[in-house]
Formats: C-alpha cells, structure tokens, sequence
C-alpha cells in the first residue's frame, strides 16, 4: 500500500473526516483529498501534524498494518483469569488506581447491604 492509502484507512479507521485531517494539518479539504488519492505528496512537517493527530509514529503511518496497531481491550468479556492476567500487565500506579477503585466500590455495598439490612428491620 501506499503512503496515500495508509492515510485514508488510518482517518477513516479513527472516524475522522477529511475536512478535520485537513484543518490539523493546516491545508484545504481539496488538497487533502488529493493527498489521499496519491495527487499530491505529504510534506514532513505534514507528516508531523499527522503524527500527533493520529496518535501514532511516522513509522507506524508509513508502513501501516493494521494487524500491528493494538486493538482496545474489552475485559467485560473475559474469563476472571483472563481478567486478572490483563491486571497484571498494568504498571504498578495504574494497578493501585484499580484496586482503590475495586476497595471503594465494595465498601460502598457493604454499607448500603448493611443499612439496607438494619433500616428494614427498623
């Protein structure tokens, strides 16, 4: 593919439109479009611009295999194994976050389990 196509999959895979690719990039939608279509070649500081837009290096846009980009991860549809395995691919901070979180939601249903328990019995 070329650098054109890889451009175009790329916007279109993170649901942008073109008139958005070419504002960041500082050009009109016309000559953006004929970026895409191979007319018109990207300039470095263009390239650039894509980069930050995008997210990625100029190496992943140059040769782009989507295969290669990590897709986003869903744990919702995980085994707890699986769950825990993907836990603990998390840096140390990001997995304390996690737990305070999981620790702050079960306390709070132990408190409501306990009032909802006495009130009623009130």
């Amino acid at each position: 593919m070329s650098l054109a196509d890889n451009i175009k999959i790329i916007r279109e895979k993170q649901g942008l439109l073109q008139k958005e690719v070419a504002n960041h990039i500082g050009v009109d939608k016309s000559t953006y479009s004929k970026i895409e279509k191979g007319g018109r070649e990207v300039t470095v500081a263009e390239l650039q611009k894509l980069t930050k837009l995008f997210n990625l290096t100029t190496d992943a846009i140059l040769n782009y295999d989507e295969n290669l980009i990590p897709k986003e991860v869903v744990i919702e549809d995980k085994t707890i194994i699986e769950q825990m395995q993907l836990l603990e691919e998390l840096d140390e901070e990001d997995k304390n976050i996690v737990f305070k979180m999981i620790d702050k939601m079960l306390t709070s249903k132990k408190f409501k389990d306990f009032f909802a328990k006495n009130v009623s019995s009130l």
